[in-house]
């Protein structure tokens, strides 16, 4: 008999994959795309949500046709920011809207305004001005600048919960995605703030349901349990929370490295807000507060500034390690500049920690991401950190196998694996 499984649609902003998870979160497939951009209506580059459509359904009906193993489940892992606006059928009526797409300043002051100033509604909705990166805010520009197609649209779908729909035809909002700096939610009151009400914009936001709803769906003459789908970040969070139970704080490393504190429920403050803090909302509609670096972005600068300097590959950088006594393998120039910036790089990392770790000091924390494999960010970050515990974290596909664990308990009669996430203790004596 084939093992039953699940199907996870991982979509990111630039790939696309499709994961194959067996009952003990063994990936058994695997499959990336990338799909090409289209404009949007004003000639802006955005996701081809047609073809993102075409790929869910044709790669979805090649996967549950295999014999290798039983699909029983499906979820959704995306990004986040975004909405697809569809009709009663749940069909797309306007392109998506990129987060990128710049934001009219005279609009966005417009709003504040009206809503107490600036400060105050970014600390209600606990997330600094960002633009169209403040989703909610891409609503409220439609309503003003195009109110006809306004007029077309029945649900406005957070990008999880429309590739959710695509399969199960339901349209629904839940609270990852609506938590992911949308300036939609009031966060001391619980509840979508007052401007999205008095825009009439809450009712095409589709009903609330909790993150672990799966609908019972036919398709094909065969029964599946299909999720709502989970905001990337927030569900990469769930194997952590899931597995661990002390109190820590995540450093997801990348093009930006992104500090998670689910166990940090302090409001922003306005010092915060400067700071570009912002919160989260995590699976179970608590706070999670978050910062950031632009640190792999300002790495991949410096690596290539010094190889055109010093005449180097950038592999040479990959070698080097720091002894617990902060001596670097290598005394050539090249490396001492490398050692330099990294230092200055951990400086800011260390800062921006130090706004979410919040007033319990929370001694464990979890690096994932391409950092993480950095000898040198490691070394440096876990002696800023001498009586707290700095662990390298490994946990492939976490935002994929985060969505399958947010619905478990409706396809999975196992106990979830406790060794899912290889953790390295960094040690610095």
């Amino acid at each position: 008999m084939a093992p039953e499984a699940i199907l996870i649609f991982d979509v990111g902003k630039t790939n696309k994959k499709l994961l194959v998870f067996d009952a003990r979160y063994q990936l058994l497939a695997e499959e990336s795309v990338h799909l090409a951009e289209t404009v949007d209506e004003d000639g802006f580059p955005c996701e081809n949500v047609a073809a993102l459509t075409q790929w869910i359904r044709e790669s979805f009906q090649k996967i549950s046709n295999r014999k290798d193993f039983s699909i029983r489940a499906v979820n959704f892992s995306a990004y986040g920011a975004s909405f697809v606006c569809v009709d009663e059928d749940i069909r797309p009526v306007m392109a998506l809207s990129n987060y990128l797409k710049p934001y009219p300043t005279k609009l966005q002051e417009e709003l504040y305004e009206r809503y107490g100033g600036k400060s105050l509604f970014s600390k209600i909705c606990a997330s600094p001005p960002l633009g169209s990166l403040n989703a909610g805010l891409q609503l409220y520009r439609l309503r003003q600048e195009k109110p006809g197609m306004l007029r077309k649209v029945r649900w406005a779908l957070h990008l999880p919960q429309y590739v959710s729909s695509i399969l199960s035809g339901k349209a629904y909002s839940e609270m990852t995605s609506i938590g992911c700096h949308t300036c939609l939610w009031d966060f001391p009151k619980q509840k979508y703030h007052q401007w999205v009400s008095d825009n009439g914009l809450e009712s095409i936001l589709a009903p609330i349901v909790p993150y672990d709803t799966v609908d019972s769906t036919d398709i094909d003459k065969k029964e599946f349990l299909i999720g709502v789908g989970m905001h990337d970040s927030s569900a990469a969070l769930l194997p952590y929370l899931a597995t661990i139970s002390e109190p820590f704080i995540l450093l997801s490393t990348g093009t930006w490295n992104i500090c998670l504190n689910p166990f940090n429920q302090t409001p922003l403050t306005e010092g915060e807000l400067n700071q570009d803090c912002l919160c989260y909302l995590s699976f179970e509609g608590k706070r999670v507060k978050a910062s950031r670096v632009f640190a792999g972005h300002e790495h991949g600068a410096k690596v290539k500034e010094l190889c055109t300097k010093f005449n180097i590959d950038e592999n040479f950088f990959l070698s080097l390690e720091l002894d617990i006594h902060g001596n670097l393998n290598s005394r050539e120039s090249a490396a001492i500049a490398y050692l330099d910036f990294m230092k200055e790089l951990v400086n800011k990392q260390v800062v921006a920690l130090g706004l979410v770790r919040g007033p319990e000091k929370i001694h464990r924390i979890f690096v994932d991401g391409g950092f993480s494999k950095n000898g040198i960010f490691m070394t440096l970050l876990a002696q800023r950190y001498p009586l707290s515990q700095v662990f390298a974290a490994s946990i492939p596909q976490a935002s994929a196998l985060g969505a399958a664990l947010a619905i478990h308990r409706h396809w999975n009669s196992e106990l979830i694996p406790e060794n899912m996430i290889n953790l390295r203790k960094v040690n610095i004596k």
